[in-house]
């Protein structure tokens, strides 16, 4: 098994790749951080802890972390999200509150050889790497684009909402996978397949009711087809690396004022001064393999959800 700890910030499609982390016998979730980003960290907590005890993982500890990004104001996505950061299904207020420790330091006590995914801005994962801790083994991300972005013409929103913070993360020497919109923009769900969620349980019927509120705003607001899945295509990644093709490249961030602000700037032809490689970036997803590993995984937990570790 692979030992993980998840940074992230609750949100439709980080619930769905926190349910399939937690689905997947391939990976040893050993942790939840929150960032602020989706929506307000207070929010984004309680949505990861009503997440674990949907599963029945209320064995998973939780800590919050930063509550804004290192230098900006905060900015959510709450056209997206909701006001909930995780509006549509009728879940539970949690029966347990996060720890009374804050993320930085959680992660510091427990990075040492296990990969780190961070599915939300990296205020977390920078402030880490600043207390000159232990570190990751690895970092797999969803961020960045190499073409557009969906919060600018430039930017994705993960590293809009705190482009100081991945300018230190890129900068740092870690191992780091970048799985970007390029590819995540691939990944849909549609209604047909909350349809098939929402006979698999209460756990699929939870996630099915996620896609009816997430699938209004893309619908809406996008020509993808579907709702993508942003988060759990890093996920996957983690669990069967061979769903996406990475390429080594170096990666700046534009963490300037302007247009560019937030921008993942990909040497994808190499052609430039720039130094070498600082990330492996996706550039392909198998969609199919994808899609069928989420949906069988979701509807892997049993009818009334998980009672305990599994």
């Amino acid at each position: 098994m692979i030992p993980v700890l998840i940074d992230c910030d609750p949100g439709h499609d980080d619930a769905i790749a926190l349910l399939l982390a937690l689905a997947s016998p391939e990976l040893d979730v050993r942790g939840v951080t929150t960032v602020a980003g989706n929506q307000t960290l207070d929010k984004t907590t309680t949505n990861a802890l009503r997440v674990l005890e949907l599963a029945g993982r209320e064995d998973i500890p939780v800590a919050a972390g930063a509550d804004r990004p290192l230098e900006e104001e905060l900015v959510t996505a709450a056209d997206a999200h909701g006001e909930t950061g995780l509006d549509g299904p009728d879940l539970p207020p949690p029966r347990r509150e996060a720890l009374d420790e804050h993320a930085v330091d959680f992660l510091a006590e427990r990075a040492e050889g296990a990969t780190l995914i961070a599915l939300g801005p990296l205020t977390n994962v920078a402030l880490l790497l600043e207390r000159r801790a232990e570190r990751p083994e690895r970092l797999v991300l969803m961020g960045g684009a190499i073409a557009e972005g969906n919060m600018t013409p430039s930017a994705e929103f993960n590293i809009w909402v705190d482009p100081e913070a991945a300018h230190r993360v890129f900068t740092s020497g870690l191992d780091v996978t970048m799985v970007g919109l390029d590819v995540t923009n691939r990944a849909v769900l549609t209604r047909e397949h909350a349809a098939r969620l929402r006979e698999a349980g209460r756990v699929g019927a939870a996630v099915a009711a996620m896609l009816d509120f997430y699938l209004g705003f893309y619908l809406a607001a996008y020509v993808h087809g579907g709702a993508p899945i942003h988060d759990a295509v890093a996920v996957s990644h983690v669990i069967r690396p061979e769903l996406l093709e990475t390429l080594e490249r170096h990666v700046e961030i534009d963490h300037g004022p302007g247009l560019c602000r937030g921008r993942t700037v990909v040497d994808m032809r190499r052609r430039t001064a720039l130094p070498e490689p600082n990330a492996r970036v996706a550039v392909d997803v198998n969609v199919e393999a994808f899609r069928e590993l989420l949906l069988a995984r979701l509807a892997n937990f049993p009818p009334g959800g998980a009672s305990g570790p599994h």
